[in-house]
């Protein structure tokens, strides 16, 4: 789908969906709920995990 850039660090972040059930709409929410989970990890000097699963 695309990829995030976690503000904090510059790490980025890609954003796969099964190519059969791609919702723009879908993706839009993951990638805001992804950049708190980003900014929260930061806050506790937490480092970002390899996989993190998103809602969906």
């Amino acid at each position: 789908m695309g990829t995030l850039r976690c503000d904090g660090c510059g790490e980025e972040f890609f954003l796969g969906h099964n190519l059969q059930s791609v919702d723009k709409r879908v993706a839009e929410k993951q990638a805001k709920w992804l950049e708190r989970v980003l900014a929260e990890e930061h806050e506790r000097d937490s480092k970002h995990s390899d996989r993190i699963e998103l809602p969906e």
